[in-house]
C-alpha cells in the first residue's frame, strides 16, 4: 500500500475513532429521561444545522472556486438541492415499504443515520485528498496542512457521533445499541479516505458536490426530524429544546472556526 494512501487510512481510522468518543456519551444516560433527551436532541439538530454551513458548504464554495468549471455558487446550489431532493426520496421510500402504522420512529432513525453517513463521506474524501495530494510534493507545511484536516474534521465528529446515538436512546434503543449505531455512521470515513487519497485528482473536482449534497441532505433531517420531534411536551419550558439548538450550532460552529 503507498505509504500515503497508508497515512490517510490512519487519519480517517482517528477521525471515525472520536466520531465513537461522541457516540458513547449516551452511555451516561442511566434512563431516558424525555426532558434531557430533548435538549440533547435539539442540541444534535444543532450541531447538524453548523455542521452543514461550517463543515460542508463553505469549504465546497471555496474548493469549487479553486478549480476550473461551473461557478461556485451553482456548484453549492445544485449540490444542496440534489442532496435534500435525495433524501425526501429516501423518506417516501423508506415510508412506503414500512407501511404507515409503524414508519414514523423506524423511519426517523433510518433517515438520521442516513444523512450523517452521506456527510461523513465527503468528510473522508477530503482527508483523502489531503494526504493523497502529497505525492505531488511532500513539505512539512503540506503534510501539517493534511493533518489539521484531519485533526479539524476528527474533532467535529464528537458532537457528530452524540448527534446520531442520542435520537436512538431517545426512540427507546438501548445504550449499546445507540453506541453501536452511531459510531457505525463514521465508518464510511476510513473507505471514503483511502478512495480519495487513491484517486486525488478525479475526487478533487468532485468533491465540492459531494459537501454540498451532505449538506442539503443534513439540513433536510434536522428541520423536518428533529426540530419537531424535541419540541414535543415543551407546554412547562418551551425554550429548554430550543437551547440545546443554540449550544449545539454554537458547539459546532466554535470547533469549525477555531480549527478553519
Amino acid at each position: 500500500m503507498d505509504s500515503f494512501v497508508l497515512m490517510a487510512l490512519v487519519a480517517t481510522l482517528g477521525t471515525w475513532f472520536v466520531t465513537a468518543l461522541g457516540a458513547a456519551t449516551v452511555v451516561f444516560f442511566t434512563s431516558p429521561r424525555p426532558k434531557v433527551l430533548n435538549l440533547m436532541l435539539g442540541f444534535s439538530a444543532g450541531v447538524m444545522i453548523a455542521a452543514s454551513f461550517w463543515s460542508l458548504l463553505e469549504p465546497a464554495i471555496a474548493r469549487a472556486e479553486q478549480l476550473s468549471g461551473p461557478p461556485a455558487w451553482l456548484v453549492a446550489t445544485v449540490g444542496f438541492l440534489t442532496g435534500a431532493l435525495f433524501l425526501w426520496a429516501s423518506d417516501k421510500l423508506v415510508s412506503r415499504s414500512l407501511g404507515k402504522v409503524e414508519s414514523g420512529g423506524v423511519r426517523r432513525i433510518i433517515l438520521l443515520v442516513l444523512s450523517i453517513t452521506l456527510h461523513n463521506i465527503p468528510e473522508g474524501l477530503a482527508v483523502g485528498v489531503a494526504f493523497g495530494a502529497l505525492q505531488q510534493g511532500c513539505s512539512t507545511e503540506s503534510l501539517m496542512g493534511a493533518v489539521s484536516v484531519a485533526v479539524g474534521i476528527g474533532l467535529q465528529n464528537f458532537p457528530e457521533g452524540a448527534a446520531v446515538s442520542v435520537p436512538l436512546r431517545r426512540e427507546g434503543w438501548s445504550r449499546g445499541r445507540s453506541f453501536l449505531v452511531g459510531q457505525a455512521s463514521a465508518l464510511v470515513e476510513p473507505v471514503a479516505g483511502v478512495l480519495g487519497a487513491w484517486l486525488v485528482l478525479y475526487v478533487e473536482s468532485m468533491l465540492p458536490y459531494a459537501l454540498s449534497f451532505a449538506a442539503g441532505a443534513m439540513i433536510l433531517v434536522a428541520v423536518h426530524e428533529l426540530i419537531p420531534e424535541c419540541q414535543k411536551n415543551q407546554s412547562e419550558q418551551p425554550y429548554f429544546a430550543t437551547m440545546g439548538i443554540v449550544l449545539g450550532f454554537a458547539a459546532m460552529m466554535l470547533l469549525d472556526v477555531m480549527l478553519g
